[in-house]
């Protein structure tokens, strides 16, 4: 069974604090439809040491200070989501990075601000070794 991250965004608590208030069901309802599980979650809250140790591959770029500040301003929750293939898996369901991008159905643009930056709902690894170093940042 691969596993995956998933991270609920502070931005879904800002902009839809009725879906997240109830433990994210809306959201693992799109994972659990495809057949994957959720092995693990949690509430927390993103330190600036952290975010940067998390998003160390985006240090330097223009946009970095924006998503450090994105993700640090409130909660987040994270899942851990199991399953055959779970990274191509959640990566489809989320949808384009970008929401106006994604294509109806997703996550992304159903949640995600329809503007550029990191507004778009959720986080998914990118590939298994990610999703096993993300992992270990957020569940030790």
């Amino acid at each position: 069974m691969e596993r995956t991250l998933v991270l609920i965004k502070p931005q879904m608590f800002i902009d839809h604090g009725d879906v997240v208030a109830n433990g994210a069901n809306a959201i693992m309802a799109y994972y659990w439809a495809k057949g994957l599980g959720i092995i693990g979650h949690f509430q927390f809250r993103f330190s600036v040491e952290m975010a940067t140790r998390f998003y160390q591959e985006h240090v330097g770029k223009p946009f970095f200070a924006g998503l450090i500040e994105a993700m640090t301003c409130d909660d987040c929750i994270a899942l851990i989501v199991g399953g055959d293939d779970a990274v191509n898996k959640v990566r489809e369901i989320n949808g384009a990075t970008d929401p106006r991008k994604a294509l109806p159905g997703t996550i992304r643009h159903k949640y995600g601000r329809m503007e550029s930056g990191p507004y778009n709902a959720v986080h998914g690894s990118d590939s298994p070794e990610s999703a096993e170093r993300e992992i270990k940042i957020i569940f030790g």
